[in-house]
């Protein structure tokens, strides 16, 4: 198995707790910290196009009411996705996928994209994002991930020259199986899951691991210590700054 490739350490969608998540404020929020590497969530509105937004419905993280899946792209775009977070935000907007490419590309992040569809829309939302990564991502791939393995599966016929990333919630079931039928290079789960024995035997099975989400510095550097690949974090202000965010 080769060495994980990619920055140790990555900003949880977009920018952890310093800026609107899964907005271009956090993306600018993580390079200001010194983070190299983000992590944000996609999904598709009912135009088919793809949105950065973690939930299905709009209301935590916007001042919008109902589902992505059933909300036009005019809409979104009308959508206030700061000021939940901080009235400083107020009328930080849902980015499209092609802008948070072209963020990445002038901030000179790379990322891990995760297919986060809504159901029913699985392949998809698997399919429209890494046709849209092919079209205008621009060095380092970046790696998708979700936890829908016909997401990932439908994003791997589409654009097989991406790798590819499991999302688990821990290691018990046929995580292996499963990875390795997708053609997936990494697993990912909750840190506070993981056990004994785990990162070895996500290793033995010649994959990576990165855990999420780990806000503890102390508890970063013992895993990234003990094997970890790499990690997730919200709190980019105490683990990006001056961690060992490269290979």
């Amino acid at each position: 198995m080769k060495p994980w490739p990619y920055p140790h350490v990555i900003a949880h969608r977009c920018g952890g707790m310093a800026a609107p998540e899964n907005t271009l404020a956090g993306l600018r929020a993580a390079a200001r910290t010194g983070c190299r590497a983000v992590e944000f969530d996609v999904m598709l509105s009912a135009d088919g196009t793809p949105f950065l937004i973690h939930d299905e419905t709009l209301e935590r993280t916007t001042d919008g009411h109902g589902f992505v899946a059933q909300t036009g792209d005019a809409w979104l775009r009308a959508l206030d996705a700061g000021i939940r977070h901080d009235p400083a935000f107020a009328g930080e907007r849902l980015p499209r996928l092609e802008e948070a490419i072209a963020a990445c590309r002038k901030l000179g992040l790379w990322a891990n994209v995760e297919i986060k569809p809504a159901a029913g829309h699985e392949a998809h939302t698997g399919e429209v994002v890494a046709r849209v990564l092919a079209r205008h991502w621009r060095g380092e791939p970046p790696l998708l991930s979700s936890f829908s393995g016909t997401a990932i599966e439908a994003a791997g016929s589409r654009a097989p020259q991406f790798p590819r990333a499991l999302l688990v919630e821990d290691l018990a079931g046929d995580w292996r199986a499963s990875a390795l039928r997708l053609g997936c290079r990494a697993i990912h789960t909750d840190a506070a899951r993981l056990r004994p024995g785990g990162i070895e035997a996500v290793h033995a099975a010649g994959l990576w691991l990165a855990v999420y989400t780990v806000n503890d510095a102390q508890q970063a550097r013992r895993l990234l210590d003990g094997g970890v690949d790499a990690l997730f974090t919200d709190r980019i202000d105490a683990i990006c700054v001056g961690a060992a965010t490269g290979p």
